[in-house]
Parts: C-alpha cells; sequence; structure tokens
C-alpha cells in the first residue's frame, strides 16, 4: 500500500473513530451517564418549541442526547404537573410524555 494510501486510510478511520464516539456521547448523555443541558441560541428555540407545543407553563430541565429525540424539554405545567417534550435537531416536535409522581 502507498505511503499517501495508508495515511488517507488511518485519517478516514480516526475520523469515524471520532464521529461514533461523539454520537455515543450524545445519545448516552456523557460518558458517565450525565444529562447535558441545551446552552445558548439552541436553549431558546427549544423551549420556545416546547412552550407552543404545549400551550402553558415553564422549562424546568433541558437535555441534549435524549434517547427520544435531539433534545428534551420538561415543562412543568401551570397545575404543578409535568411534560417532556421531545424535539429533533430542527426543533421540530416528535412527542411528549407526561411525567407521574414518583418518577425521577
Amino acid at each position: 500500500m502507498k505511503r499517501s494510501t495508508k495515511w488517507l486510510l488511518g485519517a478516514a478511520v480516526a475520523a469515524g473513530t471520532f464521529a461514533a464516539g461523539t454520537g455515543a456521547v450524545l445519545a448516552g448523555g456523557g460518558e458517565d451517564g450525565a444529562e447535558i443541558p441545551i446552552t445558548g441560541t439552541e436553549l431558546e428555540r427549544a423551549s420556545a418549541a416546547a412552550l407552543d407545543h404545549v400551550g402553558e407553563g415553564r422549562v424546568t430541565d433541558t437535555e441534549v442526547g435524549d434517547e427520544e429525540g435531539y433534545y428534551e424539554v420538561e415543562v412543568t405545567l401551570n397545575d404543578g404537573g409535568e411534560v417532556d417534550v421531545h424535539l429533533d435537531a430542527e426543533f421540530t416536535v416528535l412527542g411528549t410524555e407526561a411525567e407521574t409522581a414518583g418518577e425521577d
């Protein structure tokens, strides 16, 4: 194998490994299982999409790399109930999940 071909192959393997590792961290919420909060303009957009979809309440928690979507926004409703809103990477609502008492 030529030297340039080996270099390109090595670079491709390294890039693939990095991409796979990054995806695993996002999907799993980090190596230690900790949730990664949404920040910056993404937080603003995700919050607005979730509140618009639910129609009431306030954002009380967020997460990037949620198992049901790219983003998860927890909304505490006016009556104290909680709803998780799952969004894709373009801030489109994929679904909601009401949390019941005793769930974390």
